[in-house]
């Protein structure tokens, strides 16, 4: 029997491109540019299985004008806001996702975000590399202690939990959760962390927020300028979710007036593109959506996304279909 014709849309790490193509008919995009609608409708003509990440957008127009051969979508990435579900379930195209093994690195980045952002870390970089730094003075740099402050997280899943490990054990932070459903009482009592009902009742308590819930429409700027009002003056925002969570222009505003401390973000509206207002923010820290660039995890997402496909091809339920 033949082997499965699967296209991989970026270059993954070398480890895994390697063990895939010894059990599929592999197609690599070389160039490692995003491909654009039209090449999609016209690989899912083409493919059995199609492997995207959060850089490629398969809106519902990719899938309807094609008959298409792709049966499955093995999405590279825990997310997949980027992936219209209905329009792929219509057409018998099933979904994958590889959560769990980018959980660690995702929150590592979050306190990266974190500890970065209140001590002024990226300011004290940029001036130190500009030759502009006069050397010790006791109010030079004067940043906000992270140990013992109020961390709220929205979203409380399994990278909302990473995050709360690290700063209530690490960090004695007090933590306030909110999430779409009731969190076990268990695992609340487990980083001795509080529930609230809305993200009213967090904001206005949390000297740090983090953000760790799903993109897509339904959250589309869930943190916007009323929101943004409702922190506290000199809070911090961090945001390793989905760029569209957050109102950029929005979160600019309250950066150049001092609504808020600062903020964090490894992920944007419209990446690569950052608006000129946020590059311009010096209380901002900004990552190139580095969650979970490690190679132990981009690796893992690889080898896992493999075990879906084979699932999927020796007629077995994929363990992380979605759809």
């Amino acid at each position: 029997m033949s082997k499965p014709k699967v296209l991989v849309t970026r270059r993954w790490p070398q480890a895994v491109e390697g063990k895939m193509a010894q059990i599929f008919d592999l197609c690599l995009n070389t160039s490692d540019t995003p491909l654009t609608e039209a090449e999609f409708t016209a690989a899912l003509g083409q493919y059995d299985a199609i492997l995207p990440t959060v850089t490629d957008s398969l809106p519902a127009a990719v899938f309807q004008s094609t008959t298409p051969r792709t049966k499955i979508l093995a999405n590279y990435g825990v997310g997949f806001a980027h992936i219209d579900i209905a329009a792929a379930k219509d057409r018998g195209i099933a979904v994958t996702n590889t959560p769990d093994v980018l959980s660690e690195c995702t929150a590592d980045i979050a306190m990266t975000l974190m500890l970065m952002v209140a001590r002024r870390a990226g300011e004290g970089e940029r001036e130190l590399r500009d030759g502009r730094w006069t050397g010790w003075r006791p109010t030079h740099l004067i940043g906000t202690k992270v140990s013992g402050a109020t961390l709220g997280i929205i979203g409380f899943g399994r990278i909302g939990q990473a995050m709360a490990q690290r700063a209530h054990f690490g960090f004695d932070m007090k933590i306030v959760v909110q999430n779409r459903s009731a969190v076990p009482a268990e695992v609340l009592a487990r980083y001795n962390a509080v529930q609230v009902t809305a993200i009213e009742d967090l904001l206005p308590e949390c000297d740090f927020v983090s953000l760790h819930c799903p993109g897509g429409a339904a959250n589309r700027h869930l943190i916007d300028r009323r929101r943004l009002d409702l922190m506290r003056p000199g809070a911090f925002l961090i945001n390793t979710a989905r760029g569209e969570v957050v109102d950029e222009h929005a979160l600019a505003q309250a950066l150049s007036i001092n609504t808020i401390g600062g903020a964090g973000l490894d992920v944007f509206e419209r990446e690569p593109k950052i608006p000129r207002e946020l590059l311009d923010s010096d209380n901002l820290v900004l990552l190139p959506h580095l969650g979970s660039a490690t190679r132990e995890t981009r690796e893992a997402m690889g080898y896992r996304v493999m075990e879906n496909l084979s699932d999927f091809f020796e007629g077995r339920q994929p363990r992380d279909r979605v759809a």
